[in-house]
């Protein structure tokens, strides 16, 4: 952790970064833009699928909000009368071969984010073969393919690319990883289909984004209540999502007195971690929630966040959805 935030500081301009960043990122760059040229001249093949996919990702390290982004377009597709079906690779899971969700996925096999995205009701498929694994969506009667998280999987041919940009932070100091926060230089933005603004100020070419939440739900019984009920309360907010700032900043907006735990993104959490021994809730976002529930206590409570954009947004990406099947 104590290296992460070293970086994490000279990436958004608070510190300065070790000397070795620096060569590493040129070979890290190196790499990446030779695997990403192998592709784009078909040295290195990618697999198509008969059926339209959309990725949606980020260049950047750290949470965007692509997971409730993931949600909202499932939601706005199936709406508009498609079958959408979301593929992921299984992040903090031990799953290896392609597999599709059941009724009771375990996150420590399947992965945090792909339970959180099942519990909308939409089926999901897991597996480091992500051809592979979208394949069992189509098998499962899906006529659109979601690719989670993987703008930089290039195996899976993709008909439209959605990116995520932390509208506060941005891409920090621009550079490539370890010396900056990005996985991609900035000029891929140029070949991405659509950008999505979460939070902050939106540039020219970005859909607006913004993550509503409002209340707190019991882990224990489901209860719900309004996170107004809180305020001005001391509560233990806990977060393993790449950038648990943004959890912790927002209970603060909504006036509750916040002692921040923040964990690696995707953590696989013990009960004693949790075990604070002091009376006190303990707030959680939706994507721990789903690891915690099994050995959840009375005072334990998930905040749900629900991703707002404008009707323009999926009006476009539905467009081009419809075009692409009526190329298949």
């Amino acid at each position: 952790m104590a290296l992460i935030d070293t970086l994490e500081s000279a990436w958004y301009g608070r510190g300065r970064a070790p000397w070795w960043v620096h060569p590493v990122s040129a070979l890290y760059g190196a790499v990446t833009g030779l695997r990403g040229w192998l592709f784009r001249r078909g040295l290195l093949r990618s697999v198509r699928l008969p059926a339209p996919v959309v990725v949606i990702g980020n260049i950047s390290v750290g949470g965007t909000g692509k997971t409730p982004l993931t949600i909202a377009v499932v939601e706005a597709l199936r709406e508009r009368g498609h079958r959408p079906g979301v593929v992921s690779r299984g992040h903090g899971g031990s799953q290896r071969e392609p597999m599709l969700l059941d009724d009771t996925p375990d996150p420590l096999q399947v992965g945090d984010e792909p339970c959180l995205i099942h519990a909308s009701g939409v089926p999901v498929a897991v597996g480091r073969d992500r051809p592979a694994a979208a394949r069992l969506l189509l098998d499962a009667g899906c006529n659109v393919v979601i690719a989670d998280d993987g703008l930089q999987h290039y195996r899976l041919a993709r008909d439209v690319e959605i990116c995520v940009i932390d509208g506060v932070r941005r891409f920090g100091n621009g550079r490539l990883l370890p010396a900056g926060p990005l996985r991609e230089p900035l000029a891929r933005l140029q070949r991405i289909d659509l950008r999505v603004c979460n939070g902050g100020a939106v540039e020219p070419g970005e859909y607006a984004m913004q993550l509503q939440g409002g209340e707190a739900v019991a882990l224990a019984d489901g209860q719900r209540r309004s996170l107004a009920t809180f305020r001005g309360q001391r509560v233990h907010a806990v977060a393993a999502i790449g950038n648990p700032q943004r959890f912790f900043d927002s209970l603060r907006e909504a006036g509750l007195d916040v002692m921040a735990h923040a964990f690696t993104d995707h953590h696989a959490f013990l009960p004693a971690e949790l075990a604070f021994a002091d009376g006190l809730p303990v707030l959680m976002t939706d994507k721990d929630a789903v690891k915690c529930t099994s050995f959840a206590q009375p005072d334990w409570f998930r905040v749900p966040v629900r991703a707002q954009l404008p009707v323009a947004f999926f009006d476009t990406l539905t467009a081009r959805i419809e075009a692409c099947l009526r190329g298949h």
